[in-house]
């Protein structure tokens, strides 16, 4: 964790709220993100995609030490 430069920080902070909101999906059927910057707004959407990218950044350098 002491390695992490800010991209990699930046990342995991946007899945760990990713995993918040989709946490409260599924246990309350509340939608975090939604309900703070409006139902598919444009900065919702904004969120729910750097929450995708900020995944895939994730996955390949785990999926290279496999």
């Amino acid at each position: 964790m002491n390695n992490l430069n800010a991209f990699d920080w930046l990342a995991f902070v946007l899945l760990i709220i990713g995993g918040i909101n989709w946490g409260l999906v599924g246990i309350f059927g509340f939608d975090l993100v939604a309900s703070i910057f409006g139902d598919m707004t444009v900065i919702s959407r904004t969120v729910y995609t750097l929450v995708g990218l900020a995944a895939v950044y994730t996955v390949f350098p785990l999926s290279s030490k496999m």
